[in-house]
């Protein structure tokens, strides 16, 4: 199956893949916000709210879902509040005409405030839960958050995609090159741990007094501090506050090393760099092409290089530090 492709997942096929389990939708199917996948939200005709999704073809083994999967039932049953996959008929991963997809409970709720210190707190000590948990075991399938993927093949993704403007070539990618060799220079991991690998205000939210963590699609292995520092925002000064509150919650169940703190910034410089081959990677797909329309403006990789220098001072600048 071509990798770009959802043309064939017609509503008539996913209701006859949710019927395949027994599940019967008495609403519409209410497509949410996905791009890496198809996500759809539906009530069935036992008043049960449920979210499927399915599963962008080729991006991932079934041994890697079903890492997974594991991994947020593991959590859930560590007391963490994640919206853990369902099993039904003995399973949590299913086939239909060539798709896999996944249920899902539908929890709904309002929007995680970066801003608010109590609720980074609370975040803090699910997180240091969830790596307490994450310790116990290794991924055997899923992969590593590496220089490899997400700096050098991302760079040579983009070379290769060719949607960079001609006229920007030489100052876009002279500068891409200095912050991928700096950001793989700095990048050092001694003791990778099973991670969220996406956790940002956008995978949080409040589900009455009761915050869950959503959406593991993109768990993998990496330095602790990468499922912390994206919660950061603002000036120095903020981050080193928000910074201690977290780590207060967090270290109530798993210990932090702060040496990770000097990843931060590869880390961010590695985000930056994959997020564009991600973009660059799916143009083809009618969904991008939608939805991220910019992409292919003049202004967008304009605005790149400018981005791509602040980060490479960044690099250079001495790495967050613990309130003593």
């Amino acid at each position: 199956m071509h990798d770009f492709t959802f043309e064939q997942l017609t509503p008539d096929l996913i209701l006859d893949a949710i019927e395949s389990l027994n599940i019967y939708p008495s609403s519409g199917l209410l497509a949410l916000n996905s791009y890496e996948n198809r996500v759809y939200q539906f009530t069935d005709d036992d008043r049960k709210r449920y979210v499927v999704k399915f599963y962008r073809p080729e991006r991932w083994t079934d041994e890697q879902i079903l890492e997974e999967h594991a991994f947020a039932i593991d959590a859930m049953h560590g007391e963490v509040p994640v919206v853990a996959p369902l099993e039904i008929a003995g399973k949590t991963l299913h086939h239909f005409n060539g798709y896999r997809f996944t249920l899902f409970p539908s929890v709904g709720g309002r929007q995680f405030e970066l801003d608010n210190l109590d609720h980074l707190e609370i975040f803090g000590r699910y997180l240091g839960r969830l790596h307490s948990i994450a310790k116990q075991q290794a991924f055997v399938h899923r992969p590593i958050l590496d220089t490899d993927n997400f700096l050098y093949k991302s760079q040579q993704t983009i070379i290769d995609s060719q949607l960079v403007p001609n006229h920007l070539h030489t100052a876009f990618f002279t500068i891409l090159k200095l912050v991928v060799e700096k950001a793989a220079a700095k990048y050092r991991v001694d003791n990778p741990i099973r991670l969220h690998g996406d956790c940002h205000a956008g995978n949080l939210l409040w589900s009455g007094d009761q915050l869950m963590l959503v959406d593991l699609d993109d768990c993998r292995s990496g330095p602790a501090v990468q499922d912390l520092w994206m919660m950061l925002n603002g000036d120095r000064a903020e981050q080193v506050v928000q910074l201690d509150t977290l780590l207060n919650g967090y270290e109530e169940f798993a210990s932090f090393n702060s040496r990770e703190l000097m990843l931060i910034e590869p880390l961010r410089a590695m985000r930056m760099v994959h997020y564009m081959a991600w973009l660059a990677l799916r143009w083809q797909d009618a969904a991008f092409k939608r939805n991220f329309s910019w992409f292919a403006d003049d202004k967008y990789w304009e605005q790149q290089i400018l981005a791509l220098k602040e980060q490479l001072a960044a690099l250079d600048e001495p790495s967050l530090s613990l309130i003593p």
